[in-house]
């Protein structure tokens, strides 16, 4: 079937470079325009309770968490002066008046009379609160958002206004982030491509693949966020997977193509027979890598779906143009691809043969000494891996962001300059109860030893007694049907005494139902839809992985091996990325804010990327060795030349993808930051240690074991089963004798 695509490639390689003109021409037309429908959420269970009280509270009670943090500041240091308050008044009588706005709760008020409510007061007196709700769905709330932030940040009157609050500044950040990684990453990339493919033709390749992978994912992003949320996040994803993979299939299928045609000179059969090799590695490597993406498609968080949309689609638009384009523009240039030479081809230089170089020497000292070369390698990720067991989980918030963007600035402001009584207080919301029914859960949650105090439409509640009769502001409490309760406590929302209190008041035994939502209701909510699905979410990756991996290879033992090895280096990393961003070591050089917990969202994401990934250099590595072994009948023999084949081709994509990644660690953004290094260092670490170091000791030791499979799977790889090379060995190669110490 490759074979045949290559040839089709040749014989209609004009129809082929005008389509993929046609498409790319489409998806920057188009494409370009994915921004305006991304959105900046997706953290929460949109089925977990907390989500469901808040839309309860925003529906009935026109309540809830505000969306827009107005701060604003007097200039002679006194929010009551006469000056200060005529213009706070017209500020939030203006805001009341515009459509896109739900809710105002300002300092200024209404119920201004001569003092607004002290919560909203800086404890100086120089700094007041305007809390804006928004209306509508999330994409009008963010329309609305970005006009309200464009007409009143600045001043009002005399008055100084910065505007924070969820989600503020993020699609600015991360828009300016992605512009300096790409000045940063590609100029350093198209010097790496020169030294990798030694020269000029050749190295523009991967870039016209890139281009085609990039942009024709922002063309199926634009078309997912016409039906579904999409997290501008994943743009991040798009852009470094999309240059990477490109680079990848781009080196395997230009290299060996290059070396099909130094046998015999013909562009034709060295098409065909680099897609029937090569080409058929790319597409398997393509599917192994999108199912590990797909596992995120199980999530309920549109943020880690999101990424699950991009990377499959920036997987497979890859894919399809490293088998169809790539192929027709070699076919065009035939021996071209050669032109323009630099380094080594331009001086002349002897390559190194598949029996020479530094891989294959690498792997014989390894396979001499496996035990010796390859428990060191094993006890150093063993022991980066520790300071994950440590690891503490937690919600993002504007403390990823950098701290002179004005949302951090206002965060900042909220957590040093006001009372934090209302910051750490949360609703508990009845959506049918009598009022007897909610003194009855106030009584009892008011009786807890880490709430303060219960407000809600029945009175005040403390201790499990009342302490005072409601008042005006308690007939915001109650509708016809249900009411909610608001609790006071000193406890820190996130944390583990946050998560605490709220499973301790899920699990008060009352006579009506409720709901409890809230900052630690959040987050414990979005560790269950996250680390309920973490199983389910593994088994498919491994067991897709082994079963793909055996159809390649035939062995019941390589696809353990490589499934061992990888949460192995994967274990390393996450424990790396716990000590430096929970623990906060380096956060000065690297330029963020630790707050002891990592996102608990990103270890998934960064285990699904990264392990696809690393399945994509083992499929480069398994396949070379089972063609090799194919053709020896020696596995030594095998593992030599195959890591000598693709150990070059592995590292210099490696090194490529390591510094997208690596630019897009630059992010401002602290949990872009996180992902952008910790898949740098995942991906180097496989690449060296893992591919040169712990995969020949493994081998070695396991010998023709490698091959081994039980009869009725033996049946089934040889019915079903994908090959590349001749299936009997060369008997004109005499094996590697066999010499191993420890």
């Amino acid at each position: 079937m490759f074979f045949f695509l290559g040839r089709l490639a040749f014989a209609r390689r004009w129809y082929v470079l005008a389509g993929t003109i046609v498409f790319l021409a489409a998806a920057v037309l188009t494409g370009l325009s994915v921004f305006d429908k991304l959105g900046s959420g997706g953290f929460e269970d949109p089925n977990a309770e907390s989500t469901r009280a808040t839309a309860i509270l925003a529906d009935r009670f026109d309540a809830g968490s505000p969306d827009l943090v107005l701060l604003v500041t007097s200039p002679d240091g006194d929010v009551d002066a006469s000056g200060a308050v005529r213009d706070g008044t017209d500020l939030t009588d203006a805001l009341s008046e515009d459509p896109g706005v739900g809710k105002v709760v300002s300092y200024w008020g209404p119920q201004f009379d001569g003092g607004g409510d002290p919560g909203l007061r800086s404890t100086d007196g120089d700094k007041a609160l305007v809390l804006v709700r928004l209306s509508g769905d999330e994409k009008q709330a963010d329309t609305a958002s970005t006009r309200l932030q464009d007409t009143y940040a600045g001043s009002a009157g005399d008055l100084d206004v910065q505007i924070g609050g969820p989600g503020v500044g993020l699609g600015e950040t991360i828009g300016g982030d992605l512009a300096r990684a790409e000045a940063i990453a590609i100029p350093i990339t198209l010097v790496l491509l020169l030294l990798v493919f030694g020269g000029v033709v050749a190295a523009l390749l991967p870039l016209a693949v890139g281009a085609m992978a990039i942009m024709g994912t922002f063309l199926a992003l634009f078309v997912i966020a016409s039906a579904t949320d999409v997290s501008i996040f994943s743009i991040n994803l798009a852009t470094a997977l999309g240059l990477g993979l490109a680079i990848d299939y781009s080196l395997l299928v230009v290299s060996r193509f290059r070396e099909e045609f130094a046998k015999d000179s013909d562009t034709q059969a060295a098409v065909g027979r680099t897609m029937q090799t090569a080409g058929r590695t790319v597409a398997f490597s393509a599917i192994t890598v999108a199912v590990s993406l797909s596992a995120l498609l199980i999530f309920p968080l549109y943020f880690l779906r999101s990424f699950a949309y991009a990377g499959i689609s920036v997987v497979a638009i890859a894919a399809g143009a490293a088998l169809l384009t790539l192929p027709a523009l070699l076919a065009v240039l035939g021996p071209k691809v050669n032109r323009f030479a630099v380094g080594r081809k331009a001086k002349g230089g002897k390559e190194k043969t598949a029996e020479t170089g530094f891989w294959y020497s690498l792997s014989h000292t390894v396979m001499r000494r496996p035990i010796l070369t390859g428990l060191p390698v094993v006890v150093l990720l063993v022991a980066l891996a520790l300071p994950f067991l440590g690891v503490s989980f937690s919600l993002p918030d504007d403390r990823a962001l950098p701290t002179d963007s004005t949302a951090r600035i206002v965060g900042d402001s909220l957590r040093n300059d006001f009372d934090d009584t209302g910051a750490r207080s949360f609703p508990v919301v009845l959506p049918d109860a009598t009022d007897d029914q909610t003194t009855e859960l106030a009584v009892l949650i008011s009786a807890m030893s880490q709430v303060n105090q219960v407000e809600t439409s029945t009175g005040t509640f403390a201790n499990g007694a009342q302490t005072a009769e409601p008042g005006p502001p308690a007939q915001g409490y109650a509708d016809e049907i249900g009411s909610y309760l608001t609790v006071f406590s000193d406890v820190e929302p996130v944390s583990p005494e946050g998560e605490e209190l709220v499973d301790q008041i899920r699990a008060t035994d009352a006579d009506v139902p409720f709901l409890v939502t809230g900052p630690a209701a959040a987050l414990v909510d979005s560790k269950s839809a996250i680390f309920g699905l973490v199983p389910l979410a593994l088994a498919i990756v491994a067991g897709a992985t082994f079963v793909l991996l055996f159809l390649m290879t035939g062995s019941v033992l390589v696809p353990i091996k490589a499934i061992v090895l990888n949460v192995l280096s994967l274990g390393a990393t996450f424990g790396a990325m716990v000590w430096v961003f929970q623990d906060g070591n380096g956060a000065d050089l690297l330029n963020f804010t630790p707050t002891g917990t990592l996102d608990t969202s990103i270890p998934v994401l960064m285990f699904c990327i990264a392990f696809g990934l690393s399945m994509d250099y083992e499929v480069f590595l398994l396949s070379r060795i089972k063609e090799e072994h194919a053709r020896t009948g020696d596995t030594r023999a095998a593992v030599a030349v195959g890591l000598q084949k693709t150990g070059r081709i592995m590292t210099a994509a490696a090194g490529v993808l390591a510094v997208t990644f690596l630019a897009f660690s630059t992010s401002s953004v602290t949990f872009i930051k996180l992902l952008g290094l910790g898949l740098t260092l995942a991906i180097l670490m496989d690449a060296t240690l893992v591919r040169g170091v712990l995969v020949p000791a493994f081998m070695r030791l396991a010998g023709e074991a490698n091959w081994w499979a039980p009869p009725f799977l033996r049946q089934l790889h040889n019915r079903f089963g994908l090959s590349e090379g001749p299936s009997e060995p060369n008997p004109d190669i005499a094996p590697i004798p066999e010499r191993v110490s420890a």
